[in-house]
């Protein structure tokens, strides 16, 4: 996968108005993030990474600033266009997982891949070739309750890679799992970014996420402190 930057916030605000209030949820956020790099983004409860989040996934839009990804202004695309991108280009790694639990290690990976229009036979090779990816090729079979907590997050990062993304937004990848496993789930993401050009940007609390990462930003009440900028 080439470099370059992967990620490009540009002077990014969110106002939500309920009548005549007004809550400002983010301040003119602005950082960039290049493929093969990680970014830890930090802060407080309500400091403003959850709207941050979703407004670099596509599922809201900020009153003011841009989000560029891979080149294409995400913000500027209509619904549709942005749901499209957002499948192809981003993948998500959430802290429960968010398997479905009727189905298998695999076919809970290859459900991105439906949309694509491919063959069964590719998705399935897709799939097993990233559950191979983050060391679970014996467990393709096994559905989310014969799994562990580290197994299963593995899965949940095997089905945000299998569409070879330019981007991964990890919420509290490590929130749900003991430390030892977390450590491992670290591990394995970091070295995902490395081996893959992926640019990864996790939104955490934990200090050995941020320590893994190239670069920590902090926020607090909804803009990036000028220290950690």
């Amino acid at each position: 996968m080439a470099g370059g930057v992967a990620l490009d916030v540009r002077g990014v605000s969110k106002v939500y108005r309920r009548g005549r209030l007004e809550v400002v949820a983010l301040r003119e956020v602005s950082f960039r993030l290049e493929a093969g790099s990680a970014l830890a983004i930090m802060g407080p409860s309500g400091a403003g990474k959850t709207t941050l989040l979703n407004i670099l996934a596509g599922l809201d839009t900020p009153t003011r600033g841009e989000v560029w990804i891979a080149g294409e202004r995400l913000d500027a695309l209509d619904a549709e266009a942005a749901t499209i991108f957002r499948r192809r280009h981003i993948g998500f790694v959430f802290q429960f997982f968010n398997l479905l639990p009727t189905l298998t290690a695999a076919e809970n990976v290859g459900l991105p891949l439906l949309a694509e229009r491919l063959s069964r036979r590719e998705v399935t090779a897709r799939a097993h070739a990233a559950l191979a990816q983050v060391g679970l090729a014996d467990r393709a079979d096994h559905r989310p309750d014969e799994l562990s907590g580290g197994e299963q997050q593995r899965v949940a990062i095997a089905r945000a890679l299998v569409l070879r993304p330019r981007l991964v937004l990890a919420d509290e990848p490590t929130g749900n799992l003991d430390s030892q496993t977390g450590r491992q789930i670290v591990g394995l993401l970091r070295a995902l970014v490395t081996e893959h050009g992926i640019a990864l940007l996790a939104v955490t609390h934990s200090e050995a996420v941020a320590d893994a990462c190239d670069r920590v930003l902090e926020i607090q009440d909804g803009a990036i402190r000028p220290a950690c900028a």
